[in-house]
């Protein structure tokens, strides 16, 4: 018999109080499955901003819509940037679109597994001076990407950025991206990506979201600076996982994508350079210069390679996402 004196469990809300924003741009078949497991987390409402693509991906959304059928508890509203925006702007523009206290900040080229906002949650609800929250990021694969990481000083800044070019497996790169046994136990963390995470509401508000002068990369960085540098706790939870299937747009302009990282980079640096440190910004400027170059060089030799060797190029890519 059980024990009477025994609190009962609580049960889950119908919904969830979470809002998800998805930035669609050019996700193919990949935003339909991202929804669907959006749906199966009951969340209170999905948006779904949409930058501009014209690759078919809304349409499983827009034949819901005119058939008057919900793909979740709550329906999926579409808001139509009319152009691309920028991860971080488009994200701003779906949170304006949701009422609910957190909001669930998604890549379209994701699955979550069962019960990863609910994780999320009870380690936000849990905590009341956290103000983000992020998943284990898993490829298709099964490997871990990492996240949860820290902000890197300058000696691990230049050893990650230019040995990690030619050796992902370096000491700087582990150090930064927290490699290894770190990557299963739920810790405080400097910041988490961008890719999925929760965040609650009135920290997001409190520092005016996303900086849409970023627009693509290191806003994540940014955004979880800002809110640490206002008192806020950024937390990584590997209790709760999601499936990425990374790159899929931005593997469609590798070269301005390689631009926009090394631009966003520069504009982080400025912001985040303590006075004493204001004296070694032009060398910051430089080292990026050069290693915008290699990889863009790196990049272009890759692709010379794909050109007269397939098979290579396939073994190529795999040892990549090894060591990525």
């Amino acid at each position: 018999m059980p024990d009477e004196g025994a609190a009962a469990p609580q049960a889950r809300p119908e919904r969830l109080p979470v809002a998800a924003v998805v930035v669609n741009y050019l996700a193919g078949e990949s935003l339909g499955r991202c929804v669907e497991s959006l749906a199966a987390e009951r969340l209170s409402e999905i948006v779904v901003v949409d930058n501009g693509s014209r690759d078919g991906s809304l349409s499983p959304l827009r034949r819901a819509e005119r058939q008057g059928r919900a793909l979740a508890p709550a329906s999926v509203e579409v808001v139509d940037a009319g152009r691309n925006l920028g991860y971080g702007a488009a994200v701003n523009l779906g949170a304006r679109s949701t009422t609910a206290p957190c909001i669930l900040v998604c890549n379209p080229d994701l699955v979550l597994e069962p019960g990863a906002v609910a994780a999320l949650q009870d380690r936000l609800a849990g905590e009341d001076d956290l103000a983000i929250v992020g998943p284990m990021l898993k490829d298709t694969d099964g490997k871990v990407y990492p996240s949860g990481r820290a902000f890197p000083g300058l000696g691990d800044a230049i050893g990650h950025g230019f040995v990690g070019l030619v050796w992902r497996g370096n000491p700087w790169t582990r150090r930064y991206r927290r490699l290894g046994a770190d990557q299963h136990r739920a810790r405080p963390a400097d910041w988490v990506s961008g890719a999925c995470f929760l965040v609650r509401r009135s920290a997001f508000e409190s520092v005016g979201g996303f900086d849409e002068a970023y627009f693509m990369y290191v806003e994540d960085v940014d955004l979880c600076w800002r809110l640490r540098r206002a008192g806020w706790g950024v937390f990584y939870e590997p209790a709760a996982a999601v499936v990425h299937e990374q790159g899929r747009s931005t593997s469609r302009h590798p070269y301005r994508m390689i631009a926009a990282h090394h631009g966003s980079m520069w504009r982080f640096a400025v912001r985040s350079a303590r006075r004493r440190q204001l004296p070694l910004l032009p060398l910051v400027a430089a080292g990026l210069l050069v290693r915008l170059a290699l990889a863009l060089a790196e990049h272009l030799l890759r692709r010379v390679q794909d050109l007269f060797s397939p098979t290579a190029s396939v073994m190529h890519r795999a040892r990549r996402e090894l060591q990525s």
